[in-house]
């Protein structure tokens, strides 16, 4: 086996970029192709423990598939994965596909000015609107579809104490828990507590994982845990005002930690903010992360998904090429697909 991929962060999240020998995988729409990829012992499925595990990954490593789209609407389809397999929706690795779009050549782009590049994921259709000056992508936005609240003030009885918990969705379910009622503040120094917290959290909230349409999307993907440090006075982009600050850290799947602010559960929080009024039309939430990075997220539309009130939320950010690889196997290793430790 040998593979060749790119890879890009996000804020500092990895995303690694698989265009080439991706086994065909059935289906007629991306998301018919997560079901069939997540398969224990599908082609799809070793390739992405092949990549994802050590030594050629790491517990908290992230990619991608690039899949046809469902349909010509969109410039192709991606299948994101993570150490514990196939998620529905990925906000940072939509920015970076963006970019690797543009940059690659994939998409033709203007040298000043924004490019749209639609793609298809599990949970829907979104569009990465790429920023170039002269030449160089500078940042990245994706519009993504439609979010939600699920749930308010859940009580969940942790070994922390009592907490109220938030759902919502931005393609994946995730709970909010302000980290101060657990303890704790979103920083390195918490981070092994903050991964404990999050995975009891993610747990105890199960009966709440339901998707309201569609079982395929249903299962928390991940406890936000977040700190409110405020308003902001200023800085805002777009002819927007300045809003909320919050700092968060995701823990998604099995513990593993999102180093960016979370693309899709940044549209999850705006859904919640929109809907408390914290969050005024035209303003700006400030999202930073556990480590120093942030993205910005606005509502573009309020719409009706699933019966419900719901926002079109659009998120900035930036992501950079950190490499290009080829990753082999040898026959001889006894380690075969590789390990996880964690």
């Amino acid at each position: 086996m040998e593979v060749r991929t790119v890879d890009y962060h996000t804020a500092g999240e990895p995303f690694r970029i698989v265009s080439d020998a991706v086994p065909p995988i059935p289906g007629v729409s991306v998301l018919e192709r997560r079901e069939h990829a997540r398969k224990e012992g599908s082609d799809a499925d070793r390739l992405r423990q092949f990549l994802v595990n050590e030594p050629r990954g790491h517990a908290d490593m992230y990619g991608g598939f690039v899949v046809p789209p469902d349909d010509t609407g969109a410039a192709f389809g991606v299948l994101f994965w993570h150490k514990d397999g196939f998620s529905t929706a990925c906000g940072h690795g939509t920015i970076a596909l963006g970019t690797w779009a543009v940059e690659s050549g994939l998409v033709d782009a203007i040298e000043d000015g924004d490019t749209d590049v639609v793609i298809d994921v599990p949970s829907g259709r979104v569009t990465a609107r790429v920023t170039c000056v002269a030449g160089e992508v500078t940042q990245a936005s994706f519009r993504n579809v439609p979010a939600y609240v699920l749930a308010r003030e859940v009580a969940v009885e942790t070994s922390r104490g009592r907490v109220l918990a938030d759902l919502s969705y931005g393609g994946a379910i995730y709970a909010s828990v302000r980290a101060s009622d657990l303890g704790l503040a979103v920083v390195p120094g918490d981070h092994a507590a903050l991964i404990a917290a999050g995975r009891e959290v993610k747990g105890l909230l199960a009966p709440w994982a339901s998707h309201p349409s569609d079982d395929r999307l249903s299962g928390i993907y991940g406890t936000i845990l977040y700190d409110d440090l405020g308003d902001d006075a200023g800085g805002a982009t777009q002819g927007d005002t300045s809003g909320p600050v919050q700092r968060n850290v995701t823990v998604f799947a099995d513990g593993e930690v999102d180093r960016s602010p979370c693309g899709s559960g940044t549209s999850a929080r705006l859904a919640l903010l929109a809907d408390e009024g914290r969050l005024e039309d035209g303003q700006v939430l400030t999202h930073g992360s556990i480590v120093g990075t942030s993205f910005s997220g606005r509502v573009t539309e309020h719409v009706t998904a699933e019966g419900r009130p719901a926002v079109v939320t659009e998120i900035t950010g930036s992501a950079h090429l950190t490499g290009a690889a080829t990753f082999s196997l040898d026959p001889r290793d006894g380690l075969g697909l590789g390990f996880t430790l964690r």
